[in-house]
């Protein structure tokens, strides 16, 4: 497992102990000692499987000094690319979190190594895995509203105090709502509509008054178009500070032929359905039960996949389509320019 602080520690202490007699942390990288040795003792590993240094730990893989199936990278995006293509070009199977890679370049490079080694990888989208989010997609599979016609997404979470998302990086780096934040949410509109991403125009941007938490873009206005016709707007804000929609609360809101269904911070799924003469009609939906939520669900969802059960939804090759939404969102708004979605993608798998 290449990270033991930050996002790292629920994964060790709260994710991957569920899985405990199906996956066994073998070995664990993080650059700092004072993080690395108290989650190492935790796991009960012994000093040759410590490391502070990610080429060292799989120098000794080669070695034979350790042994691993898989790998689970949970560090900052920047540090992905090099994590994934050691785990690949060693034929280990890679859980990774979103988003794939900060950048096209590396995306691009990450997609090619694993192609080419032919090992497995999933990337961490937990937020398609909730009971809110389950239920809201079965109202819209199930055809009751006919056909979609659009869907509209709204992120707005106050981090106007710096630190209050959680990690420095996230208030030094650039594009961090779009690459910290709206993977997820990009991810969730092709979920939810079962289309993927065609074009997008829109804008990310640093107003004045967010300089003293962020060094990056922080706010987000984005329309898109999906491959089946259907459209899509997406509204990120990490300076809210009125209604909130925050992490697991988020906004969103389906149009459909014969009504809509309605998804706010009370996580209540609602489908209002107009009739003339009779007016509005609203129904509350029964959340639906799931056996594992969150990084969980993704989790064995991998493990099965790894013991011969079937691909998961959230594949590289299918989690390259939510990653080129988001890095044509990064191009629509600094050439301010309808961006395809849809070319991105053919041209980095070479299929229409």
């Amino acid at each position: 497992m290449i990270g033991a602080g930050g996002m790292a520690r629920n994964w060790l202490g709260r994710f991957l102990p569920a899985f405990a007699e199906r996956l066994t942390v073998a070995a664990l990288v993080d650059i700092a000692p004072a993080v690395l040795h108290p989650a190492a003792d935790a796991l009960g590993l012994p000093p040759h499987a410590r490391f502070t240094d990610m080429a060292a730990a799989f120098a000794a893989l080669d070695a034979g000094d350790v042994a691993a199936d898989c790998c689970i990278v949970v560090v900052p995006p920047r540090f992905h690319r090099p994590a994934v293509e050691a785990a690949a070009t060693r034929g280990l199977a890679i859980l990774s979190e979103k988003p794939i890679a900060d950048s096209w370049e590396d995306v691009r490079a990450i997609y090619r190594t694993v192609t080419a080694t032919g090992v497995k990888m999933q990337v961490m989208q937990n937020y398609r895995y909730t009971a809110r989010i389950q239920t809201l997609k079965g109202v819209l599979d199930s055809g009751r509203l006919g056909r979609l016609h659009y869907l509209v997404s709204r992120f707005a979470a106050d981090y106007r105090q710096r630190l209050a998302w959680g990690a420095e990086f996230r208030h030094e780096m650039r594009h961090p709502l779009l690459i910290e934040g709206a993977i997820h949410h990009f991810d969730q509109l092709r979920h939810l509509s079962g289309a993927d991403g065609a074009a997008i125009a829109g804008w990310e941007w640093l107003p004045e008054s967010g300089r003293a938490s962020f060094k990056g873009e922080c706010l987000a206005q984005y329309v898109l178009r999906m491959s089946d016709g259907a459209r899509a707007s997406y509204e990120g804000n990490c300076l809210a500070g009125g209604w909130q929609n925050s992490w697991r609360q988020e906004y969103y809101r389906a149009e459909c032929e014969g009504g809509a269904v309605v998804l706010d911070r009370d996580s209540v799924v609602r489908v209002e359905e107009w009739q003339p003469g009779r007016g509005l009609r609203t129904e509350e939906v029964p959340p639906v039960a799931l056996p594992w939520e969150e990084h969980q669900a993704v989790i064995a969802q991998f493990v099965d996949w790894l013991d011969g059960g079937p691909a998961p939804a959230t594949v590289l090759a299918d989690n390259i389509k939510s990653a080129a939404i988001l890095f044509a969102a990064i191009e629509a708004s600094a050439e301010e320019r309808v961006v395809d979605v849809a070319a991105k993608v053919a041209e980095l798998t070479g299929t229409p």
